[in-house]
């Protein structure tokens, strides 16, 4: 497995407001199946994310306890037929024995990026640990790196699906997918865990559905506050791999350090502290709001992510 990631980034951001046709957009659609091998058309996502990278429970269980519960949030689905949803704020959202199911992955806030050798930057949605200037995830090295990312584009190429280096490749030029030889990477495929094997493990099934009233119609508008997305994060981290089982005592934990680092509380071990995460995310969205037609060179990531104290990232000379 061999790909060019220089300058490119297309599977950490949302690329489609550069594109210059509502069909060119359309055509770019989400890389990730949602719940098994079948076509992501079947049960369409709430939120418009196309490149949403699913966490387990126990990687959603580490961010918490890192104070990186502002990085998270989850994703629902419409219910594919009426024998499978559950109703909530006018929407039939899939479940599983009558409980509503969901994915945690990681935000995306608007930043100033400008991937595929373009220029000038773009205000695109992008990945919350996506470094703007470098275009380099920033705890790529860190034990927190999702495993969903680092598998990609594995998991798409064994499920015969296209990838983001292709897409990227037919409308941007250049060569991104060099290789595509997965024989030696077997093992990293047992990460997809496909269908019942995901239950309790990457897809939750929340056990009381009238907790869920108002946030999924604030995760279909986009609008979801710190308090919705610490109330799934915690069902999350309570959950139980292969069951509908939840544990009380870690949906408590879970609840509390979710909302500790929404208020900038320092709930993370010093060596692990990521209160910038939540703060960073909140003056991207204030500056997207406040600059107009403007937008400022991808560097302002110094000021915004790691004055706060964000980790740095190499840059590509470093490692070649």
């Amino acid at each position: 497995m061999e790909v060019n990631c220089r300058g490119c980034a297309g599977c950490c951001l949302d690329w489609r407001p550069l594109l210059e046709t509502d069909a060119d957009r359309s055509t770019h659609r989400q890389r990730r199946a949602p719940f098994n091998d079948e076509s992501e058309t079947e049960r369409a996502p709430l939120d418009d994310d196309t490149s949403f990278v699913a966490l387990t429970r126990d990687e959603v269980r580490a961010f918490l306890e890192a104070g990186m519960a502002p990085a998270l949030t989850p994703r629902f689905w419409r219910a594919r037929d009426a024998d499978e949803g559950v109703e909530i704020d006018g929407h039939s959202v899939a479940g599983v024995a009558g409980r509503p199911v969901f994915f945690v992955g990681l935000r995306k806030p608007p930043k100033p990026v400008a991937p595929f050798d373009r220029e000038e930057p773009a205000w695109l949605p992008t990945c919350v640990f996506l470094d703007p200037a470098t275009l380099q995830c920033r705890i790529h090295d860190d034990e927190l790196f999702p495993g969903e990312c680092g598998a990609y584009p594995k998991h798409n190429i064994a499920l015969e699906q296209e990838t983001e280096c292709e897409r990227v490749e037919s409308n941007f030029g250049g060569e991104r997918l060099l290789e595509t030889g997965i024989e030696d990477d077997a093992g990293d495929l047992d990460g997809l865990l496909l269908g019942s094997q995901a239950l309790g493990a990457k897809l939750f099934a929340h056990p009381r559905p009238d907790a869920l009233e108002g946030i999924v119609e604030r995760t279909a508008a986009g609008e979801l506050t710190a308090a919705d997305r610490a109330e799934c994060l915690a069902v999350a981290a309570a959950s139980s791999p292969g069951t509908l089982a939840t544990s009380d005592h870690h949906y408590e934990r879970g609840k509390e350090r979710a909302l500790e680092a929404a208020t900038d509380g320092h709930g993370a071990a010093a060596e692990r502290d990521g209160s910038w995460v939540g703060p960073a995310i909140r003056e991207w969205y204030r500056r997207k709001r406040n600059a107009g037609e403007t937008v400022p060179s991808s560097d302002t990531a110094t000021a915004v992510e790691e004055a706060r104290g964000a980790p740095e990232t190499p840059g590509w000379d470093a490692l070649e």
